[in-house]
């Protein structure tokens, strides 16, 4: 039968056949999600690009101004100052959150004995309640000499620091934080990649003498590359949109050496009392918002290929 023959042979489809093929049933199971989904989450997108172009503090009537918004947001100087703290925030977090994970999921994965108490262990800041975990290390970042690290320090002789009240060392310290709190469902995706990992591959590298060391790097680390990108990506994206720990511990200070981008949209929405300048928080959110979708789908281009192979 050629292409024509098929194409004729196939059943033309119309509303009626539609409907006896079950598709007014599915609609029907289908309709309070799709009403759900659409009203929660569509139409606040919707809303947000419309109050982007309006001058509204959600209390006097807004005002169309265009793109002013977006010029407001660009010639504000704490602008570019919040997107070189969070640039600097997701630097640090990649240089000590990423690889921090993936060697305690390498080095977990090769104890034999009590490997589930070191999982729990390692997942157990991520069940500390976010806000309780920040109070806690502010308290541990008391910068007077008789505060938990500093008196740690003062064990092996280095003076007292200033922690998160100093404008270097703040970013730094909250960074440190960030870390601990979040690394723990990093190292469980790992230790469940790892175990994916064929036992052949290791009983042939031992086989061809290879150390420890040699069967994670040709082995376990190939074998884990499609997941390492999906968590590299996610790590951008969850740092560019960092709020909770300079919020909580600093408030964007000190000298504003704190204040990132999602920081910078609360202040834009939340100023003051009789309501923030709505529309600039939600110009900043879609810019946000673009550059995120831009690199993501540059990133997934740069590393299909390597991905796959």
């Amino acid at each position: 039968m050629t292409a024509i023959d098929r194409t004729r042979a196939r059943p033309r489809r119309t509303p009626a056949t539609w409907v006896r093929g079950g598709g007014l049933s599915s609609l029907l199971f289908l309709l309070p999600m799709l009403l759900i989904f659409g009203v929660f989450s569509w139409w606040p997108i919707v809303r947000s690009v419309v109050m982007s172009f309006q001058h509204t503090n959600l209390v006097s009537a807004p005002t169309w101004v265009g793109w002013d918004n977006f010029v407001q947001v660009v010639n504000d100087p704490l602008f570019w100052t919040a997107v070189g703290n969070t640039a600097w925030f997701a630097f640090l977090a990649l240089l000590l959150g990423y690889p921090i994970p993936l060697i305690a999921a390498v080095l977990m994965s090769e104890v034999k004995r009590a490997k589930g108490l070191y999982s729990a262990l390692a997942y157990l800041p991520v069940v500390v309640p976010p806000v309780v975990a920040v109070l806690l290390w502010k308290f541990f970042y008391d910068a007077r000499p008789d505060g938990v690290f500093n008196t740690i320090l003062g064990w092996v002789g280095i003076p007292p620091q200033p922690w998160i009240q100093s404008a270097t060392q703040a970013m730094p310290s909250l960074v440190v934080e960030a870390t601990w709190a979040a690394a723990g469902g990093t190292i469980i995706i790992y230790l469940a990649a790892i175990t994916g990992v064929a036992p052949e591959l290791y009983d042939a590298a031992e086989v061809d003498g290879a150390g420890i060391w040699r069967k994670i790097w040709h082995v376990t680390l190939p074998q884990l590359r499609s997941v390492l990108l999906i968590t590299l990506i996610l790590q951008i994206i969850g740092t560019a949109q960092v709020f909770l720990e300079p919020f909580l511990f600093t408030g964007g200070g000190p000298v504003d050496s704190t204040v990132t981008i999602l920081l910078l949209i609360y202040r834009y929405a939340f100023q003051n009392s009789l309501g923030g300048d709505y529309g600039a928080a939600t110009a900043l959110s879609l810019m946000l918002a673009a550059f995120l979708a831009v690199l993501s789908l540059v990133y997934f281009r740069l590393t299909k290929s390597w991905s796959q192979n």
